[in-house]
């Protein structure tokens, strides 16, 4: 059984229960949805795990494989290459096959690649494999925020997205500790840093495949394999590029003309591809929605913030402060519990509130600061200091990461939700590709500066001790002399604070985007569930008389007292339950809210049984407080509604405790104004107004009464455009924004635009002439407008100013006459051809 809400109810706001679209149509539970979520946290984990866990291990790595500098950068490189190439690609996949399977497949490919990367015997072998590694962990971080999304509705999706980014944080940094043990441990070493993954991913193949159930939509489908490859060698080559630029060749050379206008001709042509592509790996329609395109933005300068975290705190904890590789680990902990509160409290007040923007704006300052303050770090900074500097970081990233991938997924089409999705994560990874390369460059350019400036100072000891040490590679700071150690260890401690100075611009411009992302209400129905309500999605079907006379009333005013009213009649007449007087039953207690988080007094609370059964009524305290009562442990369906809001309906999941729940109801707002002569200023009665909202959907239709005022009431705030027309004037169109409480007024003038036509003879017989072409001409001598007349001869040109014209007809011997056009009304001009010759 599906719940299901009343017609004409949207863009609501209350706090809606967890409703999938599961293969049997039936809402999962909280814990059917935990159940499902242990499989897919887990596939999350190690696919976030694998990109960390080396981090810490990489000096030992290399050197073991005897690699040097190019080698440590393209371990960590490699996967991120791969892991942003195929992100869209699972994305749009995961609009035609099953999700679940393709997340399976997604973890067989990456335990085959870490289980082959622990094999390896040398760092082109490695290098190759975590790309393999990479594809598999792509598609793992593209389908877990696809799955939740399909499962649960985008309003309570901040609650469970708070799991996710807990489980991102702990595998975020948790991995470069446990990378450290591990290679800290004799009788393990690094080599088990690829194995560790491969049991919790055979354990989420099977928590997955007994657990995880999501409706299949099965269609002829074309993949876009054009598509793929071009986004895929565009991406790879930018990246070789960023990764050896300044030290295979020089920044400006032929190298770089060659591999960037390379870049940029594939780019080019992948937009090509896609324009024409009947299934697009990223449709580029998406970008036409501002919220899409500012969060990718947004989220391609957080995956630098991120990644840059994750992959130069280890070199600067190891080569800069002397420390172990668990050592260097542990001393990331600010970030990871930063990181986990705020993407865990920020998650469940979403779920609460409905509100979303202010993480995303406070996070953009936290990163941004957190950045600024890392850049100041050397090597002797006190590590109180460093500690609160990570876990501001930690803060901003954890706000901003999900809740940029919740605000796209709540402004698009279930058919969409996939590569919407995908794109926004492959923004990000293309970030942290982009960071870790071009940061990785800075870092090696910054330490040789400081290291010649280290040695230069200690004289002529210096070069003696550069020459004994060896050159290339990462150093081993054990084996060094002292002198030449704290050479090292200043180098590396000044290196990675420019490295991050670098990074807080990124991070600035991620924090600038977020400001102009408009808040949209959470939905809250999940992306793949489907309402049996015929009339929740749209304006057809439902007419509107035209009366001059009365106000308008819009569609969704008709939609939403039809939804009031179907609530009501719903409640009216469902059968009471009758409970025994003992015992009482669990409370439900919360607060009705507005949409300025005010308490909405003596709004009327319903609870029904999920067979429509009546079980307990409430009227909200004048604060917007309310308690009721349910028989007992289960689910049920809470009905909200109050005058001048939006009717609720949402699913509850009641246990044995007390369950706070909070409802923030919708306003509805109103449209009136008046539409006027430009001439004149008189008001023009009977004139058409439309109302159209961003996609062009008509939200209500009527003309205007004797003084040419117009009203619409019960409509959504936002933008929308107000279209009028008259006869005998030009139409016009006007951008409106539509306030959250009130009546928005607009003043819409018409200018007169008169009608010339007439009819076109030729011959003694003065019989119209066909196919004659008519030129209208101004007093400028601009031509207006042309016509061609039919079998009648007739002609006819609209929306024309008072003056003076020409008109010229052809067809026979040219003829041309002037007059005199008023501006308003019709004006009638017969044009007669003299026969050739006559």
């Amino acid at each position: 059984m599906a719940t299901t809400t009343p017609s004409g109810v949207r863009g609501g706001h209350a706090k809606h229960g967890a409703v999938p679209a599961a293969a049997t149509g039936t809402p999962m539970t909280h814990r059917q949805i935990m159940e499902a979520l242990s499989g897919l946290l887990l596939g999350m984990f190690v696919a976030i795990l694998s990109s960390t866990i080396v981090s810490n291990a990489l000096p030992h790595i290399i050197a073991d494989l005897g690699g040097g500098q190019s080698a440590y950068t393209w371990v960590v490189t490699a996967a991120l290459l791969s892991m942003t190439a195929s992100t869209p690609l699972w994305g749009k996949l995961s609009d035609l096959y099953s999700k679940k399977l393709l997340v399976q497949i997604a973890l067989v490919i990456y335990v085959l690649g870490s289980v082959l990367a622990g094999l390896a015997h040398n760092s082109g072998t490695l290098i190759a494999l975590r790309v393999v590694q990479g594809i598999g962990v792509g598609g793992l971080s593209a389908l877990a925020q696809i799955v939740m999304a399909a499962m649960i509705s985008p309003r309570e999706r901040g609650r469970y997205s708070g799991y996710l980014g807990a489980t991102f944080a702990v595998a975020t940094v948790g991995g470069p500790l446990l990378g450290g043990v591990i290679t800290d441990t004799s009788w393990l070493g690094w080599r088990w840093c690829f194995y560790v993954g491969v049991p919790f991913a055979v354990i989420a193949l099977i928590v997955l495949q007994k657990t995880l159930n999501l409706p299949v939509v099965k269609r002829e489908v074309k993949v876009d394999w054009g598509g793929a490859f071009l986004i895929s060698a565009a991406v790879s080559l930018l990246l070789v590029w960023v990764t050896f630029a300044g030290d295979k060749y020089d920044w400006i050379s032929w190298q770089t003309w060659t591999m960037v206008g390379g870049s940029i001709l594939l780019g080019a042509l992948f937009v090509l591809v896609e324009s024409r592509a009947s299934e697009p790996i990223i449709p580029l329609r998406l970008f036409r929605n501002r919220t899409i395109t500012l969060a990718s933005l947004a989220s391609l300068f957080v995956g630098v913030a991120m990644f840059a975290g994750t992959v130069f705190f280890s070199q600067y904890f190891q080569l800069a402060r002397g420390e172990s590789p668990t050592m260097s680990g542990v001393m990331t902990i600010p970030m990871i519990g930063g990181l986990f509160v705020s993407s865990t409290v920020s998650g469940m007040i979403i779920t609460k509130t409905g509100r979303w923007k202010v993480w995303l704006v406070s996070g953009g300052v936290l990163v941004t600061a957190g950045l600024g303050l890392l850049g100041t770090i050397r090597y002797d900074t006190p590590y109180w200091h460093l500690g609160v500097h990570m876990a501001l970081m930690g803060l901003g990233v954890g706000m901003m990461m999900q809740n940029l991938v919740l605000a796209t997924q709540n402004q698009v089409a279930p058919e969409d939700l996939g590569s919407a999705s995908s794109t926004v994560t492959f923004f990000r990874s293309l970030g942290g590709a982009v960071g870790v390369s071009a940061l990785g460059a800075v870092l090696g350019n910054r330490v040789t500066h400081y290291v010649t400036d280290g040695l230069t100072a200690l004289g002529p000891q210096g070069a003696a001790l550069a020459k004994s040490s060896g050159g290339g590679g990462i150093p081993d700071l054990a084996s060094m002399p002292a002198p030449l150690r704290q050479v090292m260890e200043v180098a590396y401690g000044h290196g990675v604070g420019d490295v991050f100075l670098y990074s807080a611009p990124a991070a600035l411009v991620a924090f600038l985007l977020t400001l102009f992302i408009k808040e949209v209400a959470l939905r809250t129905r999940a992306a793949g569930h489907t309402s049996g309500a015929s009339g929740a999605s749209g304006a057809s079907g439902a007419t509107v008389p035209e009366n001059a006379a009365a106000p308008v009333k819009s569609v969704q005013a008709v939609e939403s007292a039809q939804a009031a009213e179907s609530v009501r009649a719903a409640v009216a007449t469902a059968p009471v339950l009758s409970l025994p007087e003992a015992p009482a039953g669990t409370p439900v207690r919360g607060t009705v809210l507005g949409a300025e988080g005010a308490g909405v007094p003596r709004a009327a609370i319903t609870l029904i049984s999920l067979t429509g059964r009546q079980l307990a009524r409430a009227v909200a305290r004048p604060d917007g407080g309310y308690s009721l009562d349910a028989p007992g442990p289960g689910s049920y369906v809470l009905i909200a509604s109050a005058d001048g809001f939006q009717p609720q309906a949402s699913t509850v999941v009641v246990g044995d405790a007390p369950l706070p729940y909070d409802i923030l109801l919708s306003g509805t707002s109103g449209l009136t104004g008046s539409v006027r002569a430009a001439e004149g200023g008189l008001p023009i009665e009977g004139a058409m107004v439309i109302v159209t909202d961003v996609r062009g959907d008509v939200l209500a239709t009527g003309r205007t009464a004797g003084q040419g005022e117009f009203a619409f009431g019960e409509l959504v705030p936002g933008s929308v455009t107000v279209a009028v027309n008259a006869p005998g004037y030009r139409p016009t169109a006007l951008p409106v924004e539509i306030g959250g409480q009130g009546a928005t007024r607009v003043e819409a003038v018409l200018r007169s635009g008169a009608l010339l036509r007439g009819t076109v003879r030729a011959g003694a017989a003065r019989r119209p002439a066909s196919d004659a072409r008519v030129t209208l001409v101004d007093a400028a001598g601009n031509v207006v407008a042309t016509a061609t007349t039919g079998e009648d001869g007739a002609y006819g040109f609209t929306d024309l100013d008072s003056g003076e014209y020409t008109v010229i007809a052809t067809g026979y011997p040219p003829v041309a006459g002037s007059l005199t056009v008023a501006g308003h009304g019709v004006d009638s001009h017969d044009i007669e051809l003299a026969h050739p010759g006559g």
